[in-house]
């Protein structure tokens, strides 16, 4: 799925648009003990009531692709023949009418998802969206579709205590010290099948995680029985380990700044462009960088085969995974410098009497915590 798609999707959980007309779902204690059973129609509840419900679901369709929404690929295989398709399939099938599979569905998450000492809400809700046809100059036209893409999206959302607090009672006419609780924006949540160009793919599905350094494998491997994929933190972990190593003594702050900048440059060019298709980069196209650094050949192809070993072959990597464009940072084990990445090409290394020295020229005034301060030959 592409961002275009996905907004396409959002708009539909929009209250003034949607078409859903049931949520289904469990509350879920600490204990994992099912508390309460789910299966109300929006249009019975008040309407504040049903936009909550809406927007929550509609959080698991936001975020940044490859970082909080992870594309989930189910094997030829698993799509023929599998436990973990067929109940996705047969909960699709029913728009969730099918309450053994629902029941089946909320136990393999509850057996499986680890939400601490959290109690959770698990949520469930089936659209149809009849997709407009879309002519050459990218304008939909409402009166005109070729197919419906039926789809579930699921979310968990953590229910925390709130804070204790004198409350009014209506029905006693009184006034009690109570403590509520409160369903908290969706952890994790997922949309099945997959809508590629703007159509069913039941060979993917799209998973959201609100915390892109902690997927959530077990809910991953339970409910989808597929290779859990790297988070963004273990994909920025593994490309800095195998440029260091793969370079050596080459990796200097040049190359470092130098792969930053290039990196950071195609993420602002990439937004600017709003091409809703992820953006990419391979091995081969950071190996260029390298030898545009000056980096010798040899440590350029040791670089390629170790991220072949790391990320598979040719593997498209997201920029926005391998580094942090709003932040250049430098750090010893006495000091850390931050610097606007704008302005990284102004920081210089030296040895000085065999001592090694971050230099940043300063042009303007320096302030040390908020104080003014000068230096002693201004003084």
């Amino acid at each position: 799925m592409n961002q275009r798609e996905i907004s396409e999707l959002r708009r539909r959980w929009r209250p003034e648009k949607s078409t859903v007309s049931r949520i289904y779902g469990c509350f879920v204690n600490s204990a994992k003990k099912i508390v309460s059973d789910l299966d109300e129609s929006l249009g019975a509840m008040p309407q504040e009531e049903a936009e909550e419900y809406l927007d929550l679901l509609k959080k698991a369709l936001s975020g940044t692709l490859g970082k909080n929404l992870i594309d989930i690929v189910f094997s030829t295989q698993q799509v023929a023949d599998s436990e973990e398709h067929r109940l996705l399939s047969a909960l699709r099938a029913s728009a969730l009418k099918d309450r053994e599979a629902r029941n089946a569905f909320y136990q393999k998450v509850i057996d499986s998802l680890d939400m601490g000492d959290d109690s959770y809400l698990l949520l469930l809700a089936c659209d149809a969206y009849d997709v407009p046809r879309r002519s050459r100059d990218g304008e939909t036209q409402a009166d005109a579709s070729d197919e419906v893409f039926t789809y579930i999206v699921c979310c968990v959302c953590p229910v925390k205590a709130g804070r204790a607090e004198l409350g009014y009672f209506p029905g006693d006419n009184e006034f009690h010290y109570t403590v509520g609780q409160a369903v908290c924006p969706p952890e994790l949540g997922f949309l099945f099948p997959a809508f590629d160009d703007r159509a069913a793919n039941i060979y993917n599905a799209l998973f959201y995680s609100r915390k892109p350094d902690e997927l959530h494998q077990e809910f991953i491997d339970a409910v989808f029985h597929t290779e859990p994929p790297m988070s963004a933190a273990e994909q920025r972990e593994s490309f800095q380990e195998v440029l260091s190593q793969a370079l050596e003594e080459a990796c200097s702050v040049e190359v470092a700044r130098t792969v930053h900048e290039r990196l950071a440059e195609r993420i602002a060019r990439h937004k600017e462009s709003r091409d809703p298709e992820p953006l990419a980069v391979t091995a081969k196209d950071i190996g260029g960088i390298l030898r545009d650094c000056g980096v010798p050949q040899e440590r350029v192809d040791t670089f390629k085969e170790r991220c072949d070993e790391r990320f598979g072959a040719d593997a498209a990597l997201s920029p926005v995974n391998l580094i942090d464009d709003k932040r250049f940072e430098l750090r010893t084990a006495q000091a850390t410098v931050s610097v606007d990445p704008a302005c990284s090409y102004l920081v210089e290394t030296k040895v000085i009497d065999g001592k090694k020295y971050i230099l940043i020229p300063v042009e303007e005034d320096v302030e040390i915590n908020g104080l003014p301060v000068r230096f002693a030959e201004e003084q």
